[in-house]
């Protein structure tokens, strides 16, 4: 009697075991990642477009009737070509007054260029010599090889920079000199020749046929498509993180791969645009300069530029995904056996997809993505297979 009574018991005891076993909830299915160390870089993404290191409108220096320009769009132009002519109108004494006007303030923009080029040319001297110094205090250990790297980035972008000075000194020495060709047609009557201020590339001619023109008119716009550079414009609040010599990468542009480039420049004020949801923003307009060859890339091309504000090879990383506040501070869930448990972590440098770890997690620890509602401390999880 006694055994078959603790049978009995047994039975029960394994019936209720199998009730509390069947009313217990199910565990939540989650996806789960392991924390790793790896590489880690923060961009500031953003659409931009190719322009001609230096670009040129050529326009009328004088009023008259403009002979039809034979050249076309993509043309290539040799230095002080010939690219369009104009038979000067007569002239009344304001209309003569207004040409020697202009040629005074043609030759005082020359002035100013060249200027222009001789603090360029300082700059460029004076960023040789802070990568010099640079150069052997990393040959001494006092600093890390990156201070190199940036010494060498803006001494590059000092040289591109007298070098863009020293064509627009050639291009306004062209404008003064195109204006006084132009005052002298006048006195003599003859024909005024409107030449090209640099080798390059017709960009675009705004009309090709013959008519009357009135001076300033715009003729044409000629560039060098072999110095191509990328304008990108931030908003504001991207742009105060960018600086010169920062990597650029350069994507949708048409190729399979991402071109390099360097920023060289952050201009120092902001236009305000208005977004296609019609709010104002305030953009900030970033200068870069290829690494890589642009290979068929033209004028005015769309890209995507993805400016590279920080990065590091070793960095204990967890997905952003993974990431939600409580209080004050981050936290995330780990899957310790089979259960949730929060974690509270200190979080650095975020990109888009990733987030850097100070504290708090451990490479390999498994954390949970997307952790839903129903996910708690200590509920039973099962990790999504695949």
């Amino acid at each position: 009697m006694s055994l078959k009574r603790a049978l009995m018991a047994v039975a029960a005891v394994a019936l209720a075991a199998l009730l509390v076993v069947a009313l217990m909830p199910a565990p939540q299915e989650v996806d789960a990642v392991d924390v790793q160390a790896g590489p880690m870089r923060v961009t500031v993404d953003d659409q931009g477009e190719t322009r001609s290191h230096d670009r040129f409108v050529l326009s009328a220096p004088v009023a008259g009737r403009l002979a039809r320009i034979g050249l076309h769009d993509g043309d290539a132009v040799s230095d002080r070509q010939v690219v369009a002519e104009i038979a000067p109108l007569p002239l009344s004494t304001r209309e003569r007054d207004e040409i020697v006007a202009r040629v005074a303030a043609a030759e005082a923009l020359q002035r100013e260029a060249e200027q222009r080029v001789r603090r360029a040319d300082d700059d460029l001297a004076q960023a040789r010599r802070e990568h010099e110094r640079v150069r052997r205090l990393v040959a001494e250990k006092f600093v890390a090889s990156q201070a190199a790297e940036r010494a060498q980035n803006l001494e590059n972008a000092a040289a591109s920079e007298a070098e863009s000075a020293r064509l627009r000194a050639r291009a306004a020495a062209a404008d003064a000199q195109a204006a006084r060709a132009g005052l002298a047609a006048t006195r003599a009557g003859g024909r005024v020749q409107v030449r090209a201020p640099v080798a390059g590339r017709i960009l675009r001619i705004h009309d090709a046929s013959e008519r009357v023109v009135a001076a300033g008119t715009p003729l044409m716009v000629v560039g060098d498509l072999a110095h191509l550079e990328i304008v990108v414009e931030l908003l504001s609040s991207d742009a105060v993180k960018v600086a010169p010599g920062m990597p650029v990468l350069i994507d949708g542009w048409g190729g399979d791969r991402s071109l390099r480039a360097t920023v060289r420049r952050v201009e120092p004020y902001a236009v305000t645009k208005v977004s296609a949801l019609g709010i104002e923003e305030k953009r900030v307009n970033v200068v870069a300069d290829f690494v890589d060859p642009p290979g068929a890339i033209g004028d005015a091309f769309r890209i995507t530029a993805r400016i590279v504000v920080w990065q590091s090879e070793g960095v204990l990383k967890v997905p952003v995904s993974a990431l939600f506040r409580c209080s004050d501070a981050w936290c995330v869930f780990v899957v310790e056996d089979g259960r949730a448990r929060r974690r509270t972590v200190e979080i650095g440098q975020r990109s888009l997809n990733e987030a850097q770890v100070h504290s708090g997690l451990e490479a390999g620890t498994r954390v949970i993505r997307y952790p839903s509602n129903a996910v708690e401390e200590g509920v039973r999880v099962k990790v999504r297979q695949g």
